[in-house]
């Protein structure tokens, strides 16, 4: 199989427990996912399949949206409810106190990444130092907020929930954690579940019971999308034979013999390349300096 399957995760599973259950399901070892998801977190995790994942890099940068448990009151070594409680605030919250500091979140930000992360620091995760209860300094990274809505808040319980659509690279329990702090109050994560990221939604995805049903049925296959759907908000380029067959063995074409190139033809850009047929080929880049467009990656099958 080649193309993308988009997994909506359970709880409790790592992103790699369900990469190891799709192997075994799919009949094949190539398989990659697009974005580490937490043990407790759920939703959209879409697999790599075959030949897509050479796509893998190419996707680092893609948005993603979240709906995001909150309780105020309290603190964890790990900001969320999994974790140690650390310290605990009895402040009273209200929802339109909330809703108050919520602009101060939207937009660019910055975010201290949590202890108990992947991220690494001199060569180590930071989350073996923080098995070995050990803590270091963390340097801000910058990531963005495009939306941020408070969907329910129950002032008995302080516990609520947000909507968040962010950059690749938000941690959204530190997020719950900074916003608890502007409250004057501590926040930890109690629940999260990824709506879209790389493109898909909820709506795409099917769960590991339903993946075993039909692989059992010998069905799953269905459930594959193409590699090009992981692209498809970039312009499509359709070039004639020959170009095609210059682009698959690794040629650049140049961009004289390219008109009307689609999407801005800016500088750096990138489209995809498609077979006088509509066949996906591969993504190509435009390099203005050399008047040409490169190729980034292929993805075409044989026999195209």
């Amino acid at each position: 199989m080649n193309g993308v399957i988009v997994i909506d995760k359970p709880q409790d599973f790592t992103s790699f427990d369900v990469v190891a259950v799709m192997r075994r399901l799919c009949g094949q070892k190539k398989i990659g996912h697009t974005g580490t998801l937490d043990p407790m977190a759920t939703g959209v995790l879409p697999l790599l399949l075959g030949k897509a994942t050479r796509a893998a890099s190419l996707l680092d940068d893609t948005d993603k949206e979240y709906r995001a448990g909150f309780q105020l009151g309290y603190r964890t070594d790990t900001q969320d409810i999994t974790g140690k409680k650390l310290q605990e605030c009895g402040e009273r919250v209200q929802k339109a106190q909330i809703e108050a500091v919520l602009p101060y979140f939207r937009g660019n930000i910055w975010q201290i990444p949590p202890m108990y992360s992947a991220v690494q620091k001199n060569g180590q995760r930071l989350y073996t130092l923080a098995r070995q209860g050990i803590e270091v300094e963390r340097d801000k990274r910058p990531v963005t907020i495009y939306e941020l809505i408070l969907n329910e808040f129950d002032e008995n319980t302080q516990s609520g929930a947000l909507t968040v659509r962010c950059s690749a690279g938000t941690y959204i329990r530190t997020l719950c954690a900074d916003i608890g702090e502007r409250l004057g109050t501590f926040g930890v994560m109690s629940s999260l579940r990824r709506t879209r990221a790389a493109g898909f939604s909820l709506k795409d995805a099917v769960s590991l019971d339903e993946a075993k049903r039909l692989s059992e049925q010998g069905t799953l296959e269905r459930m594959v999308r193409p590699t090009e759907s992981l692209f498809s908000g970039r312009p499509a380029l359709r070039v004639t034979g020959a170009q095609a067959r210059r682009f698959c063995n690794g040629g650049a074409l140049s961009l004289e013999r390219l008109p009307g190139l689609p999407g801005d033809g800016t500088d750096g850009a990138f489209l995809r390349v498609l077979s006088p047929e509509g066949s996906f080929l591969g993504l190509g880049t435009v390099d203005r300096e050399k008047a040409e467009l490169s190729v980034l990656r292929l993805f075409y099958e044989e026999g195209n």
